[in-house]
């Protein structure tokens, strides 16, 4: 038998002579219980949000871009492209030509981040799943056709149900700037608005995607220069015949060997590491923020247990009388404030896994106003839990571990 796992038991559980030595302690356990499910709760909304902000940036971002790492443009040819072309793991491949250009539209003017894409890029994109307005199309016959973000169309007044086309600008690349006429030096095209999108308010409000073929006329490229190549694979998460992102990043190592360092070969990470960055470090703060309260939730612990350790003196002495040591005996009081904060993590993890789980399959509480998605997004991850679950309950023994030392000498 652990007599001093046994003992402690008795004490936590027994009815002390001081009946607010109960109280608190079923104060503590229960603190404890809510700063634990608040963890896990909160963890998980944030991991649902995190997913939430992946998924609409990969309407926009390929899980592999390929760039020059030189200058703006190349041309893709080679044995490598042809190899990508025929490689089971790639759902596939779109060029694209990218610039800022000056656009007009019913007498507003703006600066715009044009993006032109291929026809396969208008046939499997994403881009679909976020239209607001319209049909994501970029070819209506012969006639080439755009899709706007929302802010960017809310910011020019465009809309897709008027005939009033969009007029995008460009500094010519082959004539010289003529200063008497300076128009003859700006190449333009006309373009008319098929749909509006909506991923994020950095790519809504100043995003267009028109044709590759309409782009290449306004920067007067006869040739098939791109601004990079997005290869767009089977799937990510090693599940159901998806490739693992391990496979994903060996897939890229590949690649930029066979292109060398003249060009760029990122993931979806890479491609906008500040943003992915900037969500980890406020996953990371608002975790130590909950552990901050729960160490301060703690601290009634320390105080239940202080004043057990004063009304057990008389206990103590007749352990020690008996043989008990001084290390035995920190050890029961050690184990009565422990368990105390076991009780209420095991509680609140209870409450918090159970909560999250029906929010995130049945989506209860509903989101306000006029959001992308209904319910707040939730995923439980095991190692949110995990992670929980190791700093909750190192908290809960340091701070039994004070008291027991301090009264116990």
């Amino acid at each position: 038998m652990n007599l001093p796992l046994f003992i402690s038991g008795r004490y936590l559980f027994a009815k002390k002579s001081q009946n607010v030595i109960n109280i608190i302690s079923a104060i503590s356990a229960t603190a404890m219980a809510v700063g634990t499910a608040a963890l896990i709760i909160i963890m998980s909304i944030f991991n649902g949000f995190d997913g939430l902000v992946r998924s609409m940036m990969s309407s926009v971002e390929p899980d592999i871009l390929i760039t020059a790492a030189k200058g703006k443009y190349f041309v893709p040819e080679g044995e490598i492209y042809d190899r990508l072309y025929a490689d089971e793991r790639v759902e596939s491949i779109c060029t694209l030509l990218q610039e800022q250009v000056f656009i007009s539209y019913d007498g507003e003017q703006t600066t715009a981040i044009a993006k032109g894409v291929d026809e396969v890029y208008e046939e499997i994109s994403p881009v679909r799943e976020n239209v607001r307005s319209g049909e994501f199309m970029l070819h209506r016959g012969d006639v080439p056709l755009a899709c706007v973000g929302t802010g960017l169309a809310a910011k020019e007044g465009i809309n897709v149900r008027f005939l009033t086309p969009i007029l995008m600008y460009y500094p010519s690349r082959t004539e010289k700037f003529n200063t008497i006429n300076p128009a003859a030096s700006i190449e333009s095209v006309k373009l008319w608005p098929s749909s509006t999108f909506s991923v994020n308010s950095d790519i809504d409000d100043k995003t267009i995607i028109v044709p590759i073929e309409s782009m290449r006329k306004l920067l007067g490229m006869s040739g098939g220069e791109v601004s990079g190549v997005e290869i767009r694979l089977v799937g990510t998460g090693g599940e159901n015949g998806e490739l693992s992102t391990r496979e994903c990043r060996k897939m890229i190592r590949e690649i930029q060997d066979a292109l060398g360092e003249d060009y760029l070969v990122r993931d979806r990470f890479q491609q906008n590491e500040s943003l992915y960055k900037m969500m980890r470090y406020e996953k990371a703060i608002i975790f130590l923020i909950l552990i901050f309260i729960i160490i301060i939730i703690s601290f009634n612990i320390f105080g239940s247990l202080s004043m057990l350790i004063i009304e057990k003196k008389e206990d103590i002495g007749t352990l020690q009388a008996m043989g008990a040591t001084k290390s035995t005996v920190r050890r029961i009081f050690t184990l009565e404030g422990w368990m105390i904060t076991l009780l209420g993590m095991a509680a609140g993890l209870v409450i918090g896994v159970a909560v999250s789980l029906l929010q995130q399959h049945l989506g209860l509480v509903k989101m306000p106003g006029n959001f992308v998605i209904d319910a707040y997004p939730v995923i439980l991850q095991p190692l949110d839990i995990l992670l929980t679950v190791v700093c909750v309950a190192l908290i809960g023994y340091i701070i039994a571990l004070i008291p027991a030392r301090r009264a116990i000498d």
